[in-house]
């Protein structure tokens, strides 16, 4: 069934039904109904249709929402989109008083309407996972206690910090993508219905109750930017590509100590898979999944960017091509939250102690402390660095007499600085790494997420 056939005297060919016709939609038929059923009520409660017909329509509705959330509802092949199959159906329940369910309405703000409803509880779903995955976070940080790990610049050790606050890093990122998320939320919480093909209509619609009765915040305030806009379909999908890009920097780093070469963690054996060949093998998939689907979704991004950079005013048949993409993106962050939200759970973690020379830094401000401008202590800490690893020895190894010989305002006592635990622990930075930090860090996550 078609909604547009009285200006034609033939019907689709065959070609063109199979380039224009996306089934994707069909997944917004739940939203379509509930949309409708609000519209049907304002057209009865304005007069542009009788009471009667209203609660037939409300009848007919009711039956094919059922049928919607059941899944049971029958798709035809010549169904050309969702609006379409619900009239279609609608007529077949009812009779020809489905005709009157399009009175003041467009496919054109229909479709937005749906879109807008569907990224509404989107965007409420994805607000919850996220919250579950911090939560995870802050569980698997606090069961770490006072591991230290050496934090890594250029992928080489830097500074001695607590594991707890390593992966807190990745709690307060997934803290700023949920903000992102609550954020669009206004702009995709505003009614389009009774914005019509472009212009609205002559019949008196009243666009605030139906968007009063769907629960929205607003109304739109033009017409032509209410059909004709998607700058909040990309923004939702560009929220789901930067948690994504999250998601797989954490991947990328569980990857990492999943390998003997770091050795940090073991992940549980129902969130890894083995290999066909080499039977020692215990692969970390779904990080490494993570990592590769994130390509997928940024181009996601690029794609409703460039749908709409040309499109004149207001809509244009282009814009069907948004709901793959937005589809995708929400699809394949949904499954991505879930799964390496387990794979975190499951995490047993068992770092190596980092080497002493991520104390280097700790022994330069030592000397700071003591009057010595930091760029003399940084060469003089420097040079005993060098020193030392000409020699295969770390900075743990160096003797009172070396101390001495690299600077004379250093002392034996400054060896008990030289441990990996040492340095967090004096480490005095609001925020900084150290166990009172990742107590504070803890507690105002925790707040942010209350």
């Amino acid at each position: 069934m078609t909604l547009w056939g009285g200006r034609f005297e033939e019907g689709p060919a065959e070609l063109l039904w199979r380039f224009t016709v996306d089934h994707s939609d069909r997944r917004l038929l739940t939203d379509d109904v509930i949309g409708s059923q609000a519209h049907a009520a304002m057209l009865a409660e304005t007069g542009i249709i009788s009471s009667e017909e209203g609660a037939e329509l409300q009848r007919g509705l009711v039956a094919v929402l059922a049928e919607a959330e059941s899944g049971e509802f029958a798709w035809s092949e010549g169904d050309e989109d969702v609006h379409s199959a619900v009239e279609r159906r609608l007529y077949e329940l009812i009779g020809e008083v489905a005709g009157k369910l399009h009175t003041g309405r467009s496919r054109n703000d229909q479709v937005c309407l749906d879109l807008r409803l569907y990224l509404r509880r989107a965007t409420e779903e994805r607000a919850v996972q996220i919250t579950d995955l911090v939560k995870a976070l802050i569980a698997v940080a606090e069961e770490v206690g006072d591991t230290v790990v050496a934090s890594y610049t250029h992928v080489q050790q830097a500074q001695a910090v607590p594991l707890a606050h390593h992966l807190l890093a990745y709690a307060w990122m997934l803290v700023r993508d949920l903000d992102r998320f609550l954020d669009a939320y206004p702009r995709i919480d505003v009614s389009p219905l009774g914005a019509g093909a472009s212009a609205g209509s002559r019949l008196p619609l009243d666009p605030s109750q139906t968007a009063e009765s769907l629960g929205f915040a607003s109304v739109f305030a033009n017409s032509m930017d209410a059909v004709g806009s998607r700058d909040f379909v990309a923004e939702y999908v560009f929220c789901c590509a930067q948690t994504m890009v999250t998601l797989s920097r954490l991947s990328e780093e569980m990857v990492l100590w999943a390998g003997d070469e770091f050795g940090w963690a073991t992940f549980g054996d129902a969130y890894t898979t083995g290999s066909s060949a080499m039977p020692q093998k215990k692969n970390p998939d779904i990080a490494e999944l993570v990592r590769g689907k994130t390509a997928t979704v940024i181009g996601d991004v690029t794609a409703l960017l460039s749908l709409q950079k040309g499109l004149p005013l207001t809509y244009n048949r282009d814009l069907q091509e948004d709901k793959r993409a937005v589809f995708h993106a929400d699809d394949t962050l949904a499954l991505a939250l879930a799964a390496l939200g387990g794979m975190v759970e499951s995490a047993q973690f068992h770092p190596p102690e980092p080497s002493s020379m991520v104390t280097a830094l700790d022994l330069a401000e030592i000397l700071v402390a003591r009057g010595v401008p930091f760029r003399s202590a940084h060469e003089a800490v420097g040079g005993l660095v060098a020193g030392l690893a000409a020699g295969g020895r770390a900075l743990a190894d160096a003797t009172a007499g070396e101390l001495a010989a690299a600077h004379p305002q250093l002392v034996p006592e400054d060896l008990d600085a030289l441990t990996p635990a040492a340095s967090a622990a004096a480490r005095v930075t609001p925020g900084g790494g150290s166990m009172e930090s990742v107590a504070k860090q803890i507690e105002q996550l925790r707040e942010v997420l209350g």
